[in-house]
C-alpha cells in the first residue's frame, strides 16, 4: 500500500542525489588529475566510489555504519603511516624539497634584466585606454635616443597577441600628466602582459618593474639532452639522480635540489654512519631508560602510596588521596613550565633551598647527568597519581578474607604486600605499565618543555641533544635548527614506530594470557 503512495519523483530522487554526487566526484577527480596529482586522483576516485556504492546500492546495513570509521582509519592513519614510511626512502629535506621537473622549471623561469637595454617609462591615461612612454638608456657619451610612444592600449581587457610595435613620440602628441605609483600599481596586470617591439632591438621589452621595461635574458637554456646550461658561464649542469641535484663537470650544485629515492641509505647511516651513530645510539639507550625508569619509580611510589592509603587506621584518607592526585588533575604542562622555574639554577626554589642547607647550586639545566635526573623527577611527580589510582582499584577488588586470614597466622604488612597484594595486582597491572613504558618513550612534551633535549651534543653533524629522546630527536632534525632532513626523520619516526607496535603486541599477548588463566 504504502509502495503504490510512492510518487515517481521520490522514487527518482534517490538516483538523482546519487548521480550528482557522482558527478561532483570524476570532477574532483579530474581536477586533481589536471593540478599533477594522479595519487591523489586515484586515492579520492577509489574511497568516494566505495563510499558511493556502500550507501547508493543496498548492500549490507553494517558497512553503512563501519564504513566512516574504516574510511577515517585509511585516511589519518594508514595514509599517513604509509606516506612517512615512503619519506624514510628518500632525500626529502630543506635542500631537497622540490620533485625533478618544478626544480628544473624553477631554474629555467629564472632571468635578468640586461640594464644596457633598460627602458624608463611613464604611464599616461586618456579617457579609459592607455598610453607608454619610455626613454632609451643613456649611451656612453651620457645622451639618450628620442623617446618612443606605444598607441592607446585597454590595459584592463585581454592583451594584445604580439609586440606592440614602439613608435617615436610627435611634436603634436599631448600626453598629459603621468599616472603615480599607485596608478601603475593598479595596471601592473596588464603591464605585465605587454611585449613592445622597440626600433633597432631584436628582442622584445617586457615589464621589469615599476619603473622600467627591457630585455629579459634567461640565466639557463635547457639541452636536448635534459641538462641546463648557464648563459653567463657557458657550464652545463647536469642532473645527478643519487644526489638530488644539477652538478656540474666540476662538482658544483646548484640549488634547489629535487626529492629522488635512495633505499635503505637513511637507515643504514643510523647504523654505518660513525658520526651519527654516536649520538643516535646514546639517545635510544637513553630513551629506554627515560622511560623504564618513569614507570619503575612512578609504580613504586604510586603502588606504596595506595598501600598507606588503604590502612584502616589513617585518618582523613580521603583528604589525603585528593591532594596526592592533585598532580594529575593539572594539566601537564603546566607543571612542567612551574617545575623549569623551581630548577632555575639561579632563582629557583629547589637551588635556594639546598643552597640554604648544603651551600651547592646545582647545575639542572647545563649538565648532562644532572639535567637526566631532572627529566625523572619532573615525569615521576607527573606519573604516580596514575599508577596510584590504578593499584587502589585493583587493591580494592583483592578479598578481604585473605588479609584476615594472614593477621589470623601473624602476618606483618610487608608480608601481606609481598606475598597477597603485589602477586594479585601484578597481572593485572602489567599491561598497563607496559602501555605507560610505551607512552613516555614518545613523551615529547615533556623534553619539549623542560630542557629542550639540552646541554647538547659537540661536534655533531645534526643537531643532537644529551636529554633528547627519540620523538624530540626526530623533531629537532625535521623541523629546528640546521637540520630539516624530513627523510631522515621519516626513518628515525619508523623506527619509533615498529618498537612501539612491538610494545602494543606484548602488551595484547600479556593481556590474553591472563585472560585465559581467569
Amino acid at each position: 500500500m504504502s509502495g503504490a503512495a510512492t510518487s515517481p519523483a521520490a522514487r527518482w530522487l534517490g538516483p538523482a542525489i546519487a548521480g550528482l554526487a557522482a558527478l561532483a566526484l570524476l570532477w574532483f577527480v579530474f581536477s586533481l588529475w589536471a593540478a599533477a596529482q594522479p595519487l591523489a586522483a586515484v586515492g579520492v576516485l577509489a574511497l568516494g566510489g566505495t563510499a558511493l556504492v556502500v550507501y547508493g546500492t543496498a548492500t549490507s546495513v553494517a558497512w553503512k555504519y563501519l564504513f566512516p570509521g574504516v574510511a577515517g582509519m585509511l585516511v589519518f592513519v594508514a595514509f599517513p603511516l604509509l606516506y612517512t614510511v615512503q619519506i624514510g626512502f628518500t632525500n626529502y629535506s630543506s635542500n631537497n624539497l622540490l620533485d625533478f621537473e618544478r626544480a628544473q622549471a624553477y631554474l629555467l623561469a629564472q632571468s635578468v634584466v640586461d640594464e644596457r637595454q633598460a627602458y624608463a617609462y611613464t604611464l599616461h591615461s586618456e579617457g579609459s585606454q592607455h598610453r607608454l612612454r619610455l626613454l632609451p638608456p643613456e649611451q656612453a657619451d651620457g645622451t639618450r635616443g628620442p623617446a618612443l610612444v606605444t598607441p592607446l592600449l585597454a590595459l584592463e581587457g585581454a592583451a594584445p597577441t604580439g609586440p606592440v610595435v614602439l613608435q617615436a613620440e610627435g611634436d603634436d602628441l599631448n600626453l598629459g600628466p603621468a599616472l603615480d605609483l599607485r596608478g601603475l600599481i593598479a595596471h601592473r596586470a596588464g603591464l605585465m602582459a605587454l611585449q613592445l617591439q622597440a626600433p633597432g632591438l631584436a628582442d622584445p621589452l617586457r615589464y621589469a618593474g615599476l619603473r622600467e621595461f627591457g630585455v629579459i635574458q634567461p640565466l639557463w637554456l635547457a639541452q636536448p639532452d635534459g641538462s641546463l646550461q648557464q648563459v653567463a658561464t657557458g657550464s652545463v649542469f647536469k642532473a645527478n639522480f643519487e644526489a638530488g641535484f644539477f652538478e656540474s663537470a666540476a662538482g658544483e650544485r646548484m640549488p634547489p635540489g629535487f626529492k629522488v629515492g635512495i633505499g635503505f641509505a637513511n637507515y643504514t647511516r643510523m647504523l654505518l654512519d660513525a658520526d651519527f651513530r654516536g649520538p643516535f645510539v646514546s639517545i635510544f639507550v637513553w630513551t629506554v631508560l627515560f622511560a623504564g625508569l618513569t614507570v619503575l619509580l612512578s609504580t613504586a611510589l604510586g603502588m606504596t602510596l595506595a598501600v598507606m592509603l588503604e590502612w584502616q587506621n589513617l585518618k582523613h584518607r580521603a583528604l589525603y588521596r585528593t591532594l596526592l592526585f592533585l598532580p594529575y588533575a593539572v594539566p601537564g604542562f603546566i607543571s612542567i613550565l612551574v617545575f623549569k622555574g623551581l630548577f632555575n639554577q639561579n632563582f629557583g626554589e629547589i637551588n635556594a633551598i639546598l643552597d640554604a642547607l648544603f651551600g651547592v647550586r646545582p647545575a639542572w639545566f647545563a649538565d648532562p647527568l644532572l639535567a637526566k635526573v631532572m627529566i625523572l623527577i619532573v615525569n615521576t611527580w607527573l606519573g604516580y597519581p596514575y599508577i596510584m589510582i590504578l593499584c587502589s582499584g585493583l587493591i580494592k577488588a583483592i578479598p578481604s578474607d585473605l588479609y584476615e586470614a594472614s593477621a589470623i597466622a601473624g602476618a606483618g604488612p610487608l608480608t601481606n604486600f609481598f606475598k597477597i597484594t603485589a602477586p594479585l595486582i601484578a597481572k593485572p597491572l602489567t599491561p598497563l605499565l607496559i602501555s605507560a613504558f610505551a607512552f613516555n618513550f614518545n613523551n615529547f612534551v615533556l623534553i619539549s618543555l623542560l630542557t629542550d633535549g639540552r646541554p647538547d651534543f659537540l661536534n655533531t653533524k645534526l643537531p643532537a641533544g644529551t636529554t633528547d629522546i627519540l620523538v624530540s630527536y626526530t623533531y629537532r632534525i625535521a623541523f629546528t635548527d640546521s637540520g630539516q632532513n624530513f627523510g631522515l626523520a621519516a626513518a628515525i619516526s619508523t623506527l619509533i614506530f615498529v618498537m612501539v607496535a612491538v610494545m602494543a603486541l606484548v602488551q595484547l599477548k600479556i593481556t590474553q594470557r591472563n585472560d585465559g588463566k581467569r
